[in-house]
């Protein structure tokens, strides 16, 4: 049981980082050019390591149901964040304009558990299958989870909500992760799909939350930044894989 140990662990640690990224917000009004470059790293981090480690074992594990699993996972995220708030967009919460509504804000609360708890059955799942990919999925989320509870916080508070709330929101996305990590506990039988489903969460996450909004930032610097996380996964798996 070291795996559930380990994530569990781990899983605490990506919460606090929510909760930092949300007591940003919570402490004042903040401008988000600041976490550019943390989302440039991590949406480059996250896409080769989906592509190069996640997706190529999910294959390995489960080759028959690994690419419809794959893509389900793409599809619920693309669903409770974009079908059902009304084209949520990461990083349109710091707008106004934007995003009014409270049930709006919660819907799009909704879409971000969503993903937190696949991105416990990923951590989960990865320890299960070998200590390296469980450690790298640990990176790249402490690399995802500032942004993301920066983003969450935003949402409430745009929304009209308290900066009390605005953190419980980002605390929340800490606990929904805990519950992925406990549900692939109780089922590490299903590790092969589990692990297939939070690959097609994660791709979405990357490919498209995290690089459009990169896109939108423009410059050198931030493009960099992008390569800069698809070689640390290189180097790492260079270094530790071959």
């Amino acid at each position: 049981m070291f795996y559930l140990w380990i994530s569990l662990l781990l899983g605490l640690v990506a919460g606090l980082a929510n909760l930092f990224g949300g007591a940003i917000v919570s402490a004042r009004p903040w401008s988000r050019s600041f976490l550019a470059y943390f989302i440039a790293l991590g949406s480059g981090f996250m896409l080769a390591m989906v592509l190069t480690d996640m997706i190529p074992e999910s294959f390995h594990l489960a080759p028959a149901s690994a690419p419809a699993l794959i893509v389900l996972g793409y599809f619920i995220v693309h669903f409770f964040e974009h079908s059902i708030p009304g084209h949520f967009h990461f990083g349109e919460e710091t707008h106004a304009d934007k995003v009014l509504n409270t049930s709006v804000a919660y819907t799009a609360l909704g879409g971000l558990l969503i993903h937190t708890f696949f991105g416990g059955v990923a951590l989960a799942s990865g320890f299960l299958i070998s200590s390296w990919l469980g450690w790298i999925i640990f990176t790249a989320l402490i690399l995802h989870n500032i942004p993301e509870g920066f983003t969450i916080s935003s949402i409430m508070v745009t929304a009209g909500k308290s900066r009390g709330a605005a953190l419980g929101a980002a605390g929340a996305l800490g606990v929904s992760r805990i519950a992925g990590i406990l549900a692939m506990a109780l089922a590490p039988r299903w590790v092969n799909y589990g692990l297939a489903l939070s690959a097609g969460v994660t791709l979405y996450v990357a490919a498209s939350d995290l690089i459009p909004e990169v896109n939108k930032m423009g410059g050198a610097r931030i493009t960099i930044a992008v390569g800069i996380g698809v070689a640390l996964v290189l180097i790492l798996r260079f270094i530790f894989v071959a």
